[in-house]
């Protein structure tokens, strides 16, 4: 299996999950009370797990060079904290599909400015009028996915 076969897979699967985490959470943050409160002990599970994770890959060490990264590197765990506790919030009074499907549209818009402009070192590719057409054909089906 090539590289790309095996990252498509992976990345496919992690597709799948964000659903699922989301439907779970929202559903703990309904029988608690509290999505906020949902969201703390999600991270704090995920934290416990990233830190296993960490000390059985042997990885250990690469912690002590966090301090010394540029502060904007850090803005990703604040993104994480608003998507998880806005789904977590949202799905239950507007739908998972609706949520999921907002979520996706953003992630289409989002992702095809970061490849434009190779934002923080990612590889850029261009956006070609063929690009642009099938990211619209993308956003059309997510959209028509949700209809009634």
């Amino acid at each position: 299996m090539g590289d790309g076969i095996r990252y498509a897979t992976l990345m496919f699967a992690a597709g799948m999950g964000v659903p699922l985490l989301a439907a779970l959470n929202s559903a703990l943050g309904q029988r608690i009370g509290s999505p906020i409160a949902a969201g703390a002990v999600m991270f704090a599970l995920a934290f416990v797990v990233a830190l296993v994770v960490l000390a059985v890959s042997g990885q250990g060490s690469a912690l002590a060079k966090a301090p010394g990264q540029p502060p904007v590197l850090f803005l990703a765990g604040g993104l994480m904290v608003f998507y998880l506790l806005s789904i977590t919030f949202v799905a239950p009074h507007f739908g998972l599909g609706n949520a999921i499907l907002f979520v996706l549209l953003g992630q289409i818009v989002s992702s095809t400015v970061i490849d434009a402009t190779g934002l923080m070192g990612l590889a850029a590719r261009p956006v070609s009028g063929t690009r642009l057409l099938g990211l619209a054909v993308m956003a059309v089906g997510i959209v028509l996915s949700q209809r009634g």
